[in-house]
């Protein structure tokens, strides 16, 4: 259980800070998540009026980007908090799994943030015709390859947490079991039905930061007791 014993007092302070990260990232991911926008095929006025208002913005950048960059924080912590347990090798694989899927869903990310917002304002604006535009298909390549990713890496880092006998296994599980309902049941469904998000992405997203907080809760605790060896 002594995992933490062997880094050093500073390493330590911020693979807390990294666990900690984790839960607020999913927070601000569900927050984001809970007002889905119109369906632009059917309603492309309500859908630019919606993608162009300053609240859409500010949810985009601090729950879409700012919980993108948390979450990558967060993976890394997580991983090295398990690196010298029993499943060190597939908590190191799943994490690096886990933060490239996460990265290259920053893109779509960030894209929604600056992006959608202008297209909306020109389609106010009498430009109907932006309603046409076309983002190349490599995108969309991204945007699944992250999406593949991210839920393979954040499923079999679930697994190393129940493993590990460092972190709380019915951790891993509710970490996994949350990935499954944010993932697949949340935004690939979402993506195929409605276009937009479902109820099921904002609480898969709350069951994260809930299994986030327990590991960064337990991790902190084994963090602040175990000795500092350094050399």
């Amino acid at each position: 259980m002594a995992t933490f014993a062997v880094q050093s007092k500073s390493s330590s302070r911020w693979i807390r800070a990294g666990l900690w990260a984790l839960p607020v990232s999913w927070l601000v991911t569900a927050w984001s998540t809970l007002d889905p926008q119109p369906d632009q095929a059917k309603d492309p006025e309500a859908w630019a009026r919606f993608v162009s208002s300053d609240a859409y913005q500010f949810s985009h950048l601090f729950g879409s980007t700012a919980g993108t960059i948390l979450a990558l924080f967060g993976l890394f912590a997580v991983g090295c908090s398990m690196a010298n347990s029993r499943t060190g090798s597939l908590a190191m694989a799943s994490m690096v799994t886990a933060v490239a899927g996460t990265a290259l869903l920053l893109v779509p990310a960030v894209i929604s943030t600056f992006a959608t917002p202008a297209i909306g304002k020109a389609y106010l604006g009498g430009n109907q015709d932006v309603m046409q535009l076309e983002f190349p298909a490599s995108m969309t390549g991204a945007f699944m390859l992250g999406l593949l990713l991210a839920f393979v890496g954040t499923v079999l880092l679930g697994i190393a947490v129940w493993r590990s006998h460092v972190l709380p296994r019915w951790a891993g599980a509710l970490w996994a079991a949350g990935a499954v309902v944010f993932y697949v049941l949340g935004v690939v469904l979402g993506q195929v039905t409605a276009g937009s998000s479902l109820p099921s992405q904002a609480a898969g997203a709350v069951l994260m930061a809930g299994a986030g907080g327990w590991i960064a809760w337990s991790g902190s605790r084994q963090a602040t007791t175990a000795p500092d060896r350094i050399g």
